[in-house]
């Protein structure tokens, strides 16, 4: 059904930019039971419970560079996504720049932020923690195929991309390299969580989003813009 278009391949051995929602500085989980120590105590106690055992206490563990890898393959966090409908499968995706990256994550924090507070007019801070991982792998090569196919990229829709990227994971495929839909940059869309390894901070950044003035500035060092965006060019 799709040979033609996902002819191409490429041996993939390098670096992709993973882009989360973090905080600068760490915060104690359970500040907001302070008032009484006995809340907090049994808090923390539930949150043991529930949590994988670690050697790091709870308020102080370090954070868990596995995570960054495996979070998206995790079926409690399953998204519908552009190549994923999330009812079998989770994809993980990363970008071969920061450009990229900031753009892509830009545009969905902007769509929350627009149906969260619609047409607020105030700043909205978000921050982000950059992160380059290792991919070795075969992946299938749609970039430049969107002049033949153009709903690879079509910014309204995954109605043709959730049924490709649900082909590629049952032909046991490991991914796809794909130009992006908001950049001209390149996306990695990874179906195998083993072809991920090495995960390194790259960087912290501060969005600054006004919803309804169509504005997103993006700061590398705090007050310092570094990239303004106006989201309504990535729809």
């Amino acid at each position: 059904m799709y040979g033609n278009l996902c002819a191409a391949n490429a041996d993939f051995h390098g670096d992709l930019v993973r882009n989360i929602k973090t905080n600068r500085a760490s915060q104690d989980l359970f500040d907001d039971l302070a008032t009484d120590p006995r809340d907090r105590a049994v808090a923390i106690a539930a949150e043991a419970r529930e949590r994988v055992a670690t050697s790091a206490a709870v308020v102080t563990r370090p954070f868990d560079y596995g995570t960054v890898a495996s979070y998206a393959f995790d079926p409690a966090h399953w998204q519908a996504t552009r190549f994923s409908d999330a009812r079998r499968f989770g994809v993980w995706y990363g970008a071969l720049n920061t450009e990229t990256t900031v753009h892509e994550t830009v545009f969905h924090w902007h769509r929350f932020l627009a149906d969260s507070y619609g047409a607020q007019d105030r700043v909205i801070v978000g921050e982000r923690r950059l992160f380059d991982v290792r991919c070795d792998a075969l992946l299938v090569d749609l970039r430049g195929r969107e002049d033949a196919y153009p709903d690879l990229l079509d910014r309204r829709s995954y109605a043709f991309t959730q049924p490709l990227g649900a082909w590629l994971f049952d032909q046991g495929a490991n991914g796809i390299l794909v130009d992006s839909a908001r950049s001209r940059g390149v996306n990695g869309a990874i179906l195998r969580r083993e072809r991920l390894s090495n995960v390194r901070d790259r960087m912290f950044l501060t969005y600054r989003c006004n919803p309804a003035r169509d504005s997103c500035d993006v700061e590398r060092a705090p007050g310092e813009i570094w990239l303004r965006i106006p989201p309504s060019t990535l729809y």
